[in-house]
């Protein structure tokens, strides 16, 4: 058995090392190369894993992590400017598309109850990979992110509705067991357990609301004070599942759980660190899931009948895509927009394997079009993909714009600015910055300070600002600069070296220790960046100098004209910073020129044995 484990696993592993980067390197996105994967190891490929509903299952807990994860980045004002596209495109969307295929498929002589059931599972898209594909192509704040976000949130709430509703629906298919689905039918409805049920909703979410502000947030700020980095991970994973078991008892979907334990969250000080831990472990369940899809492709039903199943799989995705495109356009979104949101969400979904399967279970549908219907909405899921290369390569290029737009129109205004350290360093040009009206998102690794600041109504995030995944979290690749205000030498370096090497279109402002450690930024190519203490040096010469009996003026004048030569002299002996005598000798030089310099400049009246030029 263990063996056996360790097998499937290593197998789905290897398959997606060898598919998914062909996939991605051809221009086919990291889904497809997924489906291959699953469909070449499957039952039907090299048998090599069979257990595809186990995997299945498992994987399916990749799509609760980024519903929460989509959840935590999502802030309050934008789920209220979401309100009608929820209403107008989420819910019509799902009425819409069930009841053309309803009328189709009664049409075809299919009996009106069985319609109705196969034309809810396929009005329901994926979750999976159309915001997947949002992620990738970094549209989530855009309105055809949003959009799409809007329509996958209904449909997870309607997926309650549609399971309670298949009971009634196969009672016109059971024929001698119509009086006991009757009698339990009106049993459940005179339950007042289940009158209770949108009571208990309402409830539970104002119970997640208070235990996110007075048990949460402080258990958080307790897990990073300790310093344990796997703590806070476990912590984070623990609040996904814990978010998605609620729902899940109270009959709601999963997935919808798991997306308002992430909105609850949004204003926390650790959300940047809860998503860098959590990402990795999303990416890998999504992949796994898209394995299983690939597995579960019953290529012997296929081939029974592949011209019906064909027909099938082109017209469900042609009806979606029409109501999709005929809906966007009600909201006047741009034409390359229209397209590319019916496009991601033209597919079944995976809800539509629950949905049948519990047709199935309830003998709603016969074994035989349970098969079909599979096959069905496997093979709509590979569509997708194929669609999106054709987009991108026909379509997209003949549009006067973007459906993707360009990189300055994405950022977000707040997050322009990275300020990574809020110590004393980090507060004052926060400070300075945001007098002039700039907003910055704030990073700081100890928790006490943070708690401190939060109390002057500052919001600093919590994070290791030296982590890669907490600076993609955080969002430097969509900012225009970034503030390097953390201490310690090696710190500052390690955090510059990351910033530099990863996000290189991004202006850097770094904090230097000294000379020499202005030299090694410099030898990054970082060249924006001041000596902590330099400055304050110069600034209390320049009072000193007034106590001595300098005018205000010509103090002034003289510490901005050793500020300037200092820096010259940083400058010029960059060059020669690894030759220790060459290096001692400009030095020398330079002082020696200052002295004299300043001192023939000099027309203040000063003390005896004074030497107003002196560098010690």
């Amino acid at each position: 058995m263990e063996n056996n484990l360790l097998l499937a696993i290593f197998v789905l592993l290897a398959a997606s090392v060898a598919l998914v980067p062909l996939a991605k390197a051809a221009g086919l996105g990291t889904v497809l190369g997924y489906l291959a994967a699953g469909v070449l190891i499957g039952p039907y490929g090299l048998r090599l894993v069979a257990d595809t509903d186990t995997i299945r299952h498992i994987a399916e807990f990749g799509i609760v992590m980024m519903l929460f994860l989509i959840g935590l980045d999502l802030q309050p004002r934008e789920m209220w400017r979401m309100r009608h596209k929820v209403l107008g495109l989420g819910v019509t969307q799902v009425i819409v598309t069930s009841a053309v295929i309803t009328l189709l498929l009664t049409l075809t002589g299919m009996s009106w109850n069985v319609a109705v059931i196969m034309a809810l599972a396929l009005s329901m898209s994926s979750t999976a990979i159309a915001m997947q594909t949002v992620e990738q192509r970094g549209i989530t704040a855009t309105d055809t992110g949003r959009a799409s976000l809007a329509v996958l949130l209904v449909q997870d709430v309607a997926i309650i509705p549609v399971l309670a509703a298949i009971p009634l629906l196969a009672i016109a298919s059971s024929g001698a067991a119509i009086d006991a689905e009757v009698n339990q039918a009106v049993a459940a409805l005179e339950n007042p357990v289940d009158w209770l049920m949108p009571l208990s909703v309402v409830g539970a979410f104002i119970a997640a609301l208070l235990a996110g502000r007075y048990l949460v947030h402080p258990l958080l700020g307790y897990v990073a004070r300790t310093g344990v980095r796997e703590a806070f991970t476990a912590t984070g994973l623990a609040m996904v599942v814990g978010a998605a078991f609620v729902t899940q008892q109270l009959g709601l979907s999963p997935a919808l759980g798991g997306f308002i334990g992430g909105v609850l969250l949004t204003d926390s000080e650790y959300r940047h660190e809860l998503v860098s831990n959590l990402e990795p472990f999303k990416g890998l369940l999504l992949g796994l899931f898209f394995i299983s899809v690939g597995m579960s492709i019953a290529f012997s039903v296929l081939a029974t009948d592949p011209i019906r199943i064909t027909i099938i799989v082109i017209g469900l995705v042609a009806i979606k895509m029409v109501v999709l495109f005929a809906l966007a356009s009600m909201f006047r979104m741009h034409f390359a927009d229209r397209m590319l949101f019916a496009v991601m969400l033209s597919q079944a979904g995976e809800f539509a394997f629950v949905v049948l399967q519990l047709a199935r279970t309830k003998n709603a549908i016969a074994t035989a079009d349970y098969d079909i219907m599979s096959v069905v909405v496997a093979l709509s899921m590979v569509t997708t993909p194929l669609l999106l290369f054709i987009f991108d390569k026909l379509i997209a290029p003949r549009l006067h714009g973007r459906a993707t737009p360009p990189p300055d129109e994405s950022i977000d205004e707040q997050r322009k600015i990275v300020v990574l350290g809020y110590g004393r360093f980090g507060q004052i040009v926060t400070r300075m910055l945001r007098a002039q009206g700039f907003e910055m998102t704030l990073i700081d690794d100890d928790p006490v300070q943070i708690a401190l600041v939060r109390r002057f109504g500052v919001k600093v995030f919590y994070g290791d600002a030296a982590r890669l995944d907490l600076l993609h979290a955080a969002g430097v690749q969509r900012a225009d600069l970034v503030v390097i205000a953390v201490g310690g030498r090696d710190r500052i370096l390690a955090v510059a070296r990351n910033v530099h090497r990863h996000f290189p279109h991004v202006t850097v402002a770094a904090r230097a220790v000294d000379r020499g450690h202005a030299h090694e930024l410099m030898a990054m190519g970082i060249e924006v960046f001041e000596r902590e203490t330099f400055l304050s040096a110069i600034n209390l010469g320049a009072k000193v100098l007034v106590r001595l009996g300098y005018d205000t003026d010509e103090a002034e004048r003289l510490a901005r004209a050793f500020e300037e030569h200092d820096n010259q002299l940083l400058q010029d002996s960059f060059a020669v910073r690894g030759d220790e005598q060459a290096y001692i000798g400009m030095v020398r030089s330079a002082m020696g020129l200052l002295n004299a310099t300043m001192k023939a400049d000099t027309s203040a009246p000063r003390l005896d044995n004074d030497e107003p030029g002196r560098t010690e």
